[in-house]
C-alpha cells in the first residue's frame, strides 16, 4: 500500500524544507510513499476565504480520487496516539487498499464540504498549527508509526 500525503502549497520554511525531507526520507525506507503538493488558490487583496477553500478542495478531490479510504487532518478531528494511527494504517494494509491519502488543506483549512466527506479525520492537537508545521508533524508521525508497525526502536512508550 502506498502512503500518500496530499497538500496545497509547498515549503517555504527552511526548518520545514529540512524537517520534511528528513522524515520523507527516513518513511521511504519503510513505505511506498507519495506527496502531491497541489496549487494553491490565488489570493487577491480582498478575502474570499470560501472560494479559495472551495478552489482547493476541487483540486484534493481530483488528487483523492476514488480511494475508498482517506484522512483528512483538521482540529475538529479525533486525536490519535502513534499506535492508533499506526493500527489505522495496518488496517488499511489488511483491507488491500492500494493507496491510503493523508490530506492538509491550505492555509485557510479545508473547504467544509469535502470534510464532511472524509471518511476519516484526525486532529494532530487541539491546537491550530501553521501549515508547514502540520506537514512535519503529520511526516513523523508516519514515520512513527511505520516503525511501530515494523517494530524499530524509533517509538517508545
Amino acid at each position: 500500500m502506498k502512503i500518500q500525503v496530499i497538500t496545497i502549497g509547498g515549503l517555504k520554511q527552511r526548518y520545514a524544507q529540512e524537517g520534511c525531507s528528513l522524515f520523507e526520507k527516513r518513511l521511504k525506507g519503510l513505505a511506498r510513499y507519495e506527496l502531491r503538493e497541489l496549487r494553491d488558490a490565488k489570493r487577491g487583496k480582498t478575502p474570499q476565504v470560501d472560494q479559495w477553500r472551495r478552489e482547493e478542495g476541487e483540486r484534493i478531490s481530483q488528487a483523492i480520487g476514488e480511494a475508498p479510504l482517506w484522512v483528512a487532518l483538521d482540529e475538529r478531528g479525533e486525536a490519535l496516539s502513534s499506535r492508533q494511527l499506526a493500527r489505522l494504517i495496518q488496517n488499511a494494509q489488511n483491507r488491500a487498499h492500494r493507496v491510503l491519502p493523508f490530506v492538509i488543506g491550505g492555509p485557510d483549512g479545508l473547504d467544509p464540504s469535502l470534510r464532511s466527506q472524509a471518511p476519516k479525520l484526525i486532529s494532530l492537537g487541539p491546537m491550530t498549527l501553521p501549515h508547514e508545521l502540520a506537514r512535519l508533524v503529520l511526516l513523523e508521525q508516519l514515520y512513527r508509526a511505520h516503525a511501530i508497525i515494523a517494530n524499530l526502536p524509533y517509538h517508545r512508550d
